[in-house]
């Protein structure tokens, strides 16, 4: 089963780890990335850009989309990157997410089961679509 751990931080999260060795954290994600890929598990990890006002949010609400700056108001914690795990549970998800590298005030990490391509009706054009680009570029 595929989980995302998708990391999330605060105000307070940003002020602690604003006077940090960046070379002790980029040593200690390292290490733990490492551990996932050596265990088999990680099948992707990206940081998201930490500066709020570089993202723009595409409201829905409206018949047309309207889209706005950031930063995102009031957002009391952004998502900062994720992890892609392929594990046999939800609780060995959590136990890769404990030995995550992100002690700090206001740090967490959401866990969340990706839906895969067969969850979904086979029979739809959409899907059987999907399914033939993602088998010619090798996802399948």
């Amino acid at each position: 089963m595929k989980y995302m751990l998708i990391m999330r931080a605060t105000d307070e999260t940003f002020a602690a780890f604003q006077d940090a060795d960046f070379t002790e954290i980029m040593d200690s994600m390292g290490k733990f990335n490492d551990e996932m890929i050596r265990a088999g598990v990680l099948l992707a990890a990206e940081g998201l850009d930490p500066d709020p006002e570089s993202g723009v949010v595409v409201d829905y609400s409206s018949e047309t989309p309207v889209v706005t700056d950031g930063p995102y108001g009031e957002t009391k914690e952004l998502f900062g990157g994720f992890w892609m795990l392929n594990v046999a549970s939800k609780e060995e998800a959590v136990e890769w997410a404990k030995r995550a590298p992100m002690a700090g005030p206001g740090s967490k990490a959401e866990i969340r089961r990706v839906a895969t391509i067969d969850e979904f009706p086979q029979d739809n054009v959409w899907i059987q679509k999907e399914r033939a680009w993602r088998e010619a570029t090798g996802q399948l």
